[in-house]
């Protein structure tokens, strides 16, 4: 797919992907979406790529919606994308976005000026937030005359907890980056010129693993962290583990450790195949 709302690129092991539409500071389209799935779909098929970051051109990361290419064609009359009536919280009906952000490699957000509405709910189930001092965050929706998407009413909750995720989402507040970090709405804050930097020298750190255990425990992550059930949580453990023996990758690991050399999984995988 030729891409005109996004770049992607290969740093090192790493698929940096940069939402480009900077003269509306990355505002969000169905077309955008679909861009970028097909990237982050592009990246998990690719052997050369342990993990992906995401940022935006320019002084903005997402502005949200692009309000004349959503909100009003849809009022409007005219669906804005490929079937977003029959999609997800306005993503296209071909895009799972969550099911493709938690099976995916890992995946970075570097989130480099303002987040708000999509902008920011559709990289709260990435698996780390970098963000620049200078970046502003919002949950919005409310101002515009609709509710959330894309499962954050659950996975905000999930990081800064049920009273500060009401307050969040219930103003529309703006959050610094400064603020965003010390609610744990992100993760880790950086200066304006090394966001990117920092979010991919943490994926080069994923990418250094590897890839089916990494996949397998975004899903443990996923599932195990909001189960009461012990016995489940468990279940889900030991049959990743039985599965985990059999493969070359923990063979290469055990191998590489016993013999005082740095594992090649990459290697590993291709003599099993």
């Amino acid at each position: 797919m030729p891409y005109t709302q996004i770049r992607s690129e290969h740093r090192g092991a790493v698929a940096l992907i940069t939402l480009d539409r900077p003269d509306k500071l990355n505002a969000w389209t169905p077309h955008m979406a679909e861009e970028l799935a097909d990237a982050i779909g592009t990246a998990n098929d690719d052997d050369d790529i342990g993990a992906i970051v995401m940022t935006g051109e320019g002084r903005g990361f997402c502005a949200g919606a692009d309000m004349d290419a959503t909100f009003k064609t849809r009022i409007d009359g005219t669906d804005p994308g490929e079937n977003t009536a029959g999609g997800s919280g306005g993503m296209p009906a071909s895009v799972d976005w969550i099911r493709l952000i938690r099976d995916s490699k890992p995946c970075i957000a570097a989130v480099n000026g303002p987040a708000v509405g999509i902008g920011i709910t559709q990289i709260l189930p990435f698996d780390y937030i970098v963000v620049s001092e200078s970046a502003k965050i919002g949950f919005v929706f409310v101002k515009v005359g609709i509710v959330p998407e894309l499962a954050s009413s659950h996975f905000l909750t999930q990081r800064v907890g049920w009273g500060r995720a009401n307050e969040l989402m219930l103003t529309g507040r703006l959050v610094s980056g400064e603020e965003a970090v010390a609610i744990r709405l992100a993760d880790e804050l950086a200066t304006p010129e090394a966001v990117v930097d920092r979010a991919l020298e943490i994926a080069e750190q994923m990418a250094e693993n590897p890839g089916p255990m990494l996949r397998m425990t975004k899903d443990l992550l996923m599932r195990n962290a909001v189960d009461t059930d012990l016995d489940a949580v468990q279940a889900r453990e030991s049959a990743y583990l039985r599965e985990c023996w059999e493969l070359p990758e923990h063979h290469e690991a055990v191998n590489a450790f016993l013999e005082k050399r740095p594992p090649d999984f990459k290697a590993a995988k291709m003599r099993a195949e």
